[in-house]
Protein backbone atom coordinates (compact mmCIF):
# COMPACT_ATOMS: atom_id res chain seq x y z
CA UNK A 1 0.00 0.00 0.00
CA UNK A 2 1.67 3.20 -1.13
CA UNK A 3 0.83 6.44 1.37
CA UNK A 4 -0.43 9.60 -0.07
CA UNK A 5 1.62 12.01 -1.24
CA UNK A 6 2.04 15.84 -0.07
CA UNK A 7 -0.16 17.02 -1.78
CA UNK A 8 -1.11 21.49 -2.21
CA UNK A 9 -4.73 22.08 -2.02
CA UNK A 10 -6.31 22.51 -5.65
CA UNK A 11 -7.43 25.85 -7.01
CA UNK A 12 -11.27 25.84 -6.46
CA UNK A 13 -11.08 29.74 -8.07
CA UNK A 14 -12.53 31.52 -5.50
CA UNK A 15 -11.03 34.38 -3.93
CA UNK A 16 -10.27 32.96 -0.10
CA UNK A 17 -11.00 35.42 2.92
CA UNK A 18 -7.69 35.10 4.50
CA UNK A 19 -4.55 34.12 2.07
CA UNK A 20 -0.91 33.96 3.02
CA UNK A 21 1.97 32.96 0.51
CA UNK A 22 5.50 32.48 1.58
CA UNK A 23 5.33 34.53 4.45
CA UNK A 24 8.27 34.95 7.59
CA UNK A 25 8.80 36.23 10.74
CA UNK A 26 12.11 36.73 12.03
CA UNK A 27 12.66 37.99 16.06
CA UNK A 28 16.72 39.45 14.81
CA UNK A 29 18.25 36.01 14.12
CA UNK A 30 15.53 33.71 15.09
CA UNK A 31 13.53 32.27 12.48
CA UNK A 32 10.42 32.24 13.86
CA UNK A 33 8.33 31.27 10.23
CA UNK A 34 9.53 30.46 6.90
CA UNK A 35 8.34 30.15 3.58
CA UNK A 36 4.65 29.44 5.07
CA UNK A 37 1.49 29.31 2.70
CA UNK A 38 -2.22 28.90 3.97
CA UNK A 39 -5.81 29.28 2.39
CA UNK A 40 -8.47 30.09 4.13
CA UNK A 41 -11.99 29.71 2.50
CA UNK A 42 -15.98 30.33 3.51
CA UNK A 43 -17.55 27.50 4.47
CA UNK A 44 -14.46 25.35 5.32
CA UNK A 45 -11.81 24.60 8.11
CA UNK A 46 -8.10 24.94 7.37
CA UNK A 47 -6.13 23.26 10.57
CA UNK A 48 -2.57 24.26 11.31
CA UNK A 49 -1.12 21.44 12.79
CA UNK A 50 2.36 21.18 14.82
CA UNK A 51 4.11 20.62 18.11
CA UNK A 52 5.08 23.37 21.16
CA UNK A 53 8.25 25.45 19.02
CA UNK A 54 6.52 24.90 15.44
CA UNK A 55 5.61 28.22 14.74
CA UNK A 56 1.69 28.10 14.96
CA UNK A 57 1.65 30.91 17.79
CA UNK A 58 3.59 33.01 15.41
CA UNK A 59 1.08 32.47 12.61
CA UNK A 60 -1.80 33.44 14.81
CA UNK A 61 -0.40 36.54 15.90
CA UNK A 62 0.45 37.63 12.09
CA UNK A 63 -3.36 36.37 11.01
CA UNK A 64 -4.80 38.70 13.98
CA UNK A 65 -3.12 41.61 13.62
CA UNK A 66 -0.45 41.09 16.98
CA UNK A 67 2.90 41.16 14.24
CA UNK A 68 3.65 42.28 11.64
CA UNK A 69 5.04 39.67 8.92
CA UNK A 70 8.52 40.20 7.47
CA UNK A 71 8.40 38.27 3.86
CA UNK A 72 5.70 37.09 1.71
CA UNK A 73 2.15 37.85 1.25
CA UNK A 74 -0.81 38.53 3.36
CA UNK A 75 -4.22 38.98 1.23
CA UNK A 76 -7.60 39.60 3.00
CA UNK A 77 -10.09 38.24 0.52
CA UNK A 78 -7.74 38.99 -2.17
CA UNK A 79 -6.63 42.97 -1.24
CA UNK A 80 -3.13 42.91 0.32
CA UNK A 81 -2.91 43.59 4.07
CA UNK A 82 -0.49 44.43 6.40
CA UNK A 83 -2.62 44.81 9.88
CA UNK A 84 -1.20 46.96 12.93
CA UNK A 85 -3.59 45.76 15.60
CA UNK A 86 -5.75 42.91 16.73
CA UNK A 87 -8.83 45.59 16.10
CA UNK A 88 -8.19 46.29 12.55
CA UNK A 89 -7.83 42.36 12.07
CA UNK A 90 -11.61 42.32 13.74
CA UNK A 91 -12.96 45.27 11.58
CA UNK A 92 -11.47 43.55 8.45
CA UNK A 93 -13.76 40.21 9.82
CA UNK A 94 -11.33 38.29 11.50
CA UNK A 95 -11.80 37.00 15.09
CA UNK A 96 -9.58 35.26 17.46
CA UNK A 97 -10.31 32.78 20.33
CA UNK A 98 -6.98 32.05 22.18
CA UNK A 99 -6.99 29.23 24.54
CA UNK A 100 -6.32 31.41 27.72
CA UNK A 101 -10.44 32.90 26.90
CA UNK A 102 -10.24 36.42 27.58
CA UNK A 103 -13.30 36.44 29.96
CA UNK A 104 -14.22 37.29 33.68
CA UNK A 105 -15.23 33.99 35.73
CA UNK A 106 -17.24 36.36 38.37
CA UNK A 107 -19.32 37.66 35.46
CA UNK A 108 -22.50 36.18 33.92
CA UNK A 109 -22.49 34.94 30.30
CA UNK A 110 -24.35 37.74 28.83
CA UNK A 111 -22.40 40.24 30.27
CA UNK A 112 -18.87 38.38 28.84
CA UNK A 113 -20.86 37.85 25.86
CA UNK A 114 -21.16 41.73 24.81
CA UNK A 115 -17.66 42.56 26.86
CA UNK A 116 -16.34 46.05 25.63
CA UNK A 117 -19.27 45.98 23.03
CA UNK A 118 -22.13 47.04 24.93
CA UNK A 119 -25.22 48.28 23.76
CA UNK A 120 -27.03 51.18 25.48
CA UNK A 121 -30.01 53.15 25.99
CA UNK A 122 -31.25 56.31 26.42
CA UNK A 123 -29.17 59.65 26.22
CA UNK A 124 -26.63 62.12 28.06
CA UNK A 125 -27.35 61.08 31.98
CA UNK A 126 -30.09 58.75 31.28
CA UNK A 127 -27.54 56.63 28.97
CA UNK A 128 -27.48 52.92 30.67
CA UNK A 129 -26.69 49.58 29.15
CA UNK A 130 -29.29 47.54 27.75
CA UNK A 131 -29.45 44.69 29.94
CA UNK A 132 -32.76 43.28 28.31
CA UNK A 133 -31.43 42.96 25.12
CA UNK A 134 -27.76 41.50 26.32
CA UNK A 135 -29.73 38.92 28.44
CA UNK A 136 -31.87 37.96 24.94
CA UNK A 137 -29.65 38.61 22.21
CA UNK A 138 -27.22 36.02 24.26
CA UNK A 139 -29.51 33.48 24.83
CA UNK A 140 -31.08 33.62 21.27
CA UNK A 141 -27.68 33.54 19.41
CA UNK A 142 -26.54 30.43 21.80
CA UNK A 143 -29.43 29.01 20.40
CA UNK A 144 -28.61 29.65 17.01
CA UNK A 145 -25.57 28.10 17.57
CA UNK A 146 -27.13 24.73 19.14
CA UNK A 147 -25.74 26.01 22.65
CA UNK A 148 -28.84 25.74 25.01
CA UNK A 149 -28.02 27.64 28.32
CA UNK A 150 -29.81 26.94 31.52
CA UNK A 151 -29.26 30.28 32.65
CA UNK A 152 -27.10 33.03 31.07
CA UNK A 153 -27.45 35.39 34.51
CA UNK A 154 -25.03 32.61 35.51
CA UNK A 155 -21.33 33.67 35.90
CA UNK A 156 -19.24 32.16 33.04
CA UNK A 157 -17.30 30.86 35.41
CA UNK A 158 -19.24 28.14 36.50
CA UNK A 159 -19.49 26.68 32.98
CA UNK A 160 -16.94 23.57 31.19
CA UNK A 161 -13.64 24.52 29.35
CA UNK A 162 -15.99 23.42 26.63
CA UNK A 163 -18.83 25.50 27.12
CA UNK A 164 -16.85 28.95 27.52
CA UNK A 165 -15.05 28.06 24.09
CA UNK A 166 -18.55 27.89 22.58
CA UNK A 167 -19.68 31.00 24.24
CA UNK A 168 -16.63 32.81 22.68
CA UNK A 169 -17.37 31.16 19.06
CA UNK A 170 -21.47 32.50 19.48
CA UNK A 171 -20.42 35.52 20.12
CA UNK A 172 -17.81 36.03 17.40
CA UNK A 173 -20.15 34.52 14.83
CA UNK A 174 -22.50 37.32 15.79
CA UNK A 175 -19.74 40.31 15.78
CA UNK A 176 -19.63 39.29 11.94
CA UNK A 177 -16.78 37.75 11.76
CA UNK A 178 -15.88 36.31 8.04
CA UNK A 179 -12.84 34.47 9.83
CA UNK A 180 -12.72 32.50 13.19
CA UNK A 181 -8.77 31.34 14.23
CA UNK A 182 -8.93 29.33 16.89
CA UNK A 183 -5.89 28.75 19.39
CA UNK A 184 -5.95 25.11 20.37
CA UNK A 185 -9.51 25.18 21.83
CA UNK A 186 -9.71 21.15 22.74
CA UNK A 187 -6.19 20.85 24.26
CA UNK A 188 -6.93 21.35 27.69
CA UNK A 189 -10.07 19.07 27.10
CA UNK A 190 -11.61 15.63 27.76
CA UNK A 191 -12.75 13.40 25.07
CA UNK A 192 -16.53 14.43 25.60
CA UNK A 193 -15.91 18.27 26.11
CA UNK A 194 -13.48 18.12 22.70
CA UNK A 195 -16.62 16.70 21.23
CA UNK A 196 -18.41 19.67 22.22
CA UNK A 197 -16.29 21.68 20.34
CA UNK A 198 -15.61 20.39 17.74
CA UNK A 199 -19.80 20.50 16.50
CA UNK A 200 -19.93 24.07 17.46
CA UNK A 201 -16.65 24.55 15.29
CA UNK A 202 -18.07 22.93 12.38
CA UNK A 203 -21.51 24.99 13.45
CA UNK A 204 -19.48 27.86 12.48
CA UNK A 205 -18.47 26.18 9.24
CA UNK A 206 -22.02 25.86 8.25
CA UNK A 207 -22.54 29.03 9.09
CA UNK A 208 -20.62 30.09 6.25
CA UNK A 209 -17.15 31.23 8.31
CA UNK A 210 -13.84 30.41 7.16
CA UNK A 211 -12.31 28.59 10.31
CA UNK A 212 -8.34 28.55 11.34
CA UNK A 213 -8.31 25.75 13.71
CA UNK A 214 -4.73 25.48 15.54
CA UNK A 215 -4.16 22.20 16.80
CA UNK A 216 -1.42 19.34 17.86
CA UNK A 217 -4.14 16.76 17.84
CA UNK A 218 -3.98 15.15 14.27
CA UNK A 219 -7.32 13.53 15.15
CA UNK A 220 -9.77 16.62 16.19
CA UNK A 221 -8.38 17.85 13.20
CA UNK A 222 -9.35 15.31 10.92
CA UNK A 223 -12.94 14.70 12.12
CA UNK A 224 -13.56 18.36 11.24
CA UNK A 225 -10.99 20.08 9.13
CA UNK A 226 -11.03 20.42 4.77
CA UNK A 227 -7.47 21.64 4.46
CA UNK A 228 -4.61 20.74 6.47
CA UNK A 229 -1.11 22.73 6.99
CA UNK A 230 1.96 20.56 8.59
CA UNK A 231 4.42 22.98 10.66
CA UNK A 232 7.91 21.38 12.16
CA UNK A 233 10.59 23.89 13.84
CA UNK A 234 8.67 27.22 11.68
CA UNK A 235 8.98 25.68 7.91
CA UNK A 236 5.64 24.16 6.37
CA UNK A 237 6.82 20.53 6.33
CA UNK A 238 3.13 18.98 4.35
CA UNK A 239 -0.10 20.64 3.62
CA UNK A 240 -3.14 18.45 1.86
CA UNK A 241 -6.29 18.51 1.31
CA UNK A 242 -8.87 16.15 2.97
CA UNK A 243 -9.32 14.06 0.02
CA UNK A 244 -5.54 13.53 -0.45
CA UNK A 245 -4.87 12.36 3.00
CA UNK A 246 -5.81 9.60 5.03
CA UNK A 247 -5.52 10.17 9.00
CA UNK A 248 -2.80 7.16 9.81
CA UNK A 249 -0.77 9.40 7.07
CA UNK A 250 -1.10 12.60 8.93
CA UNK A 251 -1.03 10.85 12.24
CA UNK A 252 2.39 9.80 10.79
CA UNK A 253 3.34 13.06 9.52
CA UNK A 254 2.65 14.77 12.96
CA UNK A 255 4.58 12.65 14.69
CA UNK A 256 7.67 12.74 12.92
CA UNK A 257 7.43 10.43 10.42
CA UNK A 258 10.58 8.40 9.72
CA UNK A 259 12.12 10.42 12.52
CA UNK A 260 10.02 8.52 14.56
CA UNK A 261 10.82 5.45 13.04
CA UNK A 262 14.60 6.33 13.61
CA UNK A 263 13.79 6.64 16.95
CA UNK A 264 11.41 3.25 17.37
CA UNK A 265 14.58 1.65 15.98
CA UNK A 266 17.07 3.30 18.69
CA UNK A 267 15.02 2.12 21.94
CA UNK A 268 13.99 -1.43 20.46
CA UNK A 269 16.06 -3.78 23.06
CA UNK A 270 18.66 -5.72 21.87
CA UNK A 271 17.93 -9.37 21.68
CA UNK A 272 18.41 -11.35 24.97
CA UNK A 273 20.58 -14.41 23.88
CA UNK A 274 18.90 -17.96 24.15
CA UNK A 275 21.93 -19.36 25.98
CA UNK A 276 23.43 -17.49 28.55
CA UNK A 277 25.96 -20.40 29.82
CA UNK A 278 23.55 -21.07 32.83
CA UNK A 279 23.34 -24.78 34.22
CA UNK A 280 21.09 -27.35 33.11
CA UNK A 281 18.24 -27.71 35.07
Amino acid sequence: MTTPKSTEPADTGRTPLVELDDVSKYYGNIRALEGVSLEVHAGEISCVLGDNGAGKSTLIKIIAGLHRHDAGTFLIEGEEADLSSPREALDRGIATVYQDLAVVPLMPVWRNFFLGSEPTRGKGPLKRLDVDKMRETTRSELLRMGIDLRDVDQPIGTLSGGERQCVAIARAVYFGAKVLVLDEPTAALGVKQSGVVLKYVAAARDAGLGVVLITHNPHHAYLVGDRFILLKRGVMSASHTKDSVTLDELTRQMAGGSELEDLRHELERAPVPTHLGGHDQ
